[in-house]
């Protein structure tokens, strides 16, 4: 039954011409509305906002420092290389070009023997023998977590005698940023659950404070989504007023991360900050907006 009426609703509406003007005006309204709820709840206000700006805060901070984290790793995971000992007679090039068709594989330079004997020779005072150390092809790899498998297989290769690499450095890395990464998820999760109890706290006085004047509307027939969106822009404006007082304590830590690039002269990650503030904004107005939405399907049942 209540499908059917649904549905004949559904049609009548696509056949009613829409006044834009109307629709305006309803904008208008709605809007009023959400300034007059804002106004309404005072003081509270502020301490929404600014509890708001705290958490976001914090949530920017971290996810800013995770980036500079990773741009670390990166970095060092880059002057990682993997030493490969060719056996005797064994032609370099051939086995360099070989290499170089493994995935993951971004550089291969060979190290004759003769030079590196030289090189040791003059750091070390070694008698006049024959030269005992064989061809090297130092392997560089794109990121440091394809290090391993790489390294499985060049060791497959016939004409290889012996191969080593920085693996606890390896390690080391891949495990810091797994870290950083859970941290920065953990702290998303925290970040949700503490915006969407204030804001839902918020909404219920709101509606409280309204129950009379919104059953009256629902008597009269308005529309759900006439009484939902006042509230739900109250959450989001909750929302992005945070995110605006958190960019100021941000740009502190952009500052303070840059200058720890430029000394470590490791270069800062493209965008870095305006990436930050995007999603912050973004996950602070979804996240505002999502309370009130769970608010009102709690308390009003529409």
């Amino acid at each position: 039954m209540n499908s059917s009426k649904t549905r004949i609703k559904k049609q009548v509406k696509k056949h009613i011409p829409k006044d834009w003007l109307c629709e305006l005006r309803i904008l208008y309204r709605l809007t009023k509305q959400t300034v007059h709820d804002i106004t309404r709840t005072g003081i509270v206000n502020l301490v929404i906002i600014t509890t708001m700006a705290a958490i976001l805060t914090i949530f920017g901070s971290f996810f800013r420092s995770a980036l500079s984290i990773s741009a670390f790793a990166h970095e060092l995971g880059n002057v990682l290389e993997i030493s490969v000992y060719l056996k005797e007679n064994t032609d370099a090039n051939v086995v360099k070009n070989r290499v170089k068709e493994f995935e993951h594989v971004e550089n291969v330079t060979i190290i004759p023997k003769s030079s590196s004997w030289s090189n040791l020779k003059r750091e070390m005072d070694l008698p006049d023998i024959e030269n005992p150390l064989p061809d090297t092809l130092h392997v560089k790899v794109d990121k440091p977590e394809n290090i391993e498998q790489v390294f499985k297989s060049v060791r497959q290769l016939q004409s290889v005698e012996d191969m080593s690499y920085a693996q606890d450095l390896a390690k080391k890395i891949e495990a810091l940023n797994r870290i950083v990464n859970t941290i920065t998820v953990f702290v998303v999760i925290i970040m949700g659950i503490l915006t969407i109890t204030i804001i839902n706290n918020t909404i219920q006085l709101v509606i409280q404070s309204r129950k009379e004047e919104i059953e009256i509307m629902r008597l009269m027939g308005v529309s759900n989504w006439y009484i939902r969106f006042p509230l739900i822009m109250q959450g989001a404006f909750y929302g992005f007023s945070g995110a605006i007082i958190a960019v100021l304590p941000l740009n502190v830590v952009q500052n303070g991360l840059n200058h720890m690039h430029q000394f470590f002269m490791v270069p800062t990650p493209l965008y870095a900050q305006t990436f930050v503030i995007t999603v912050m904004f973004t996950m602070a107005i979804l996240f505002g907006a999502g309370g009130s939405f769970l608010c009102i399907k709690k308390h009003l049942q529409v």
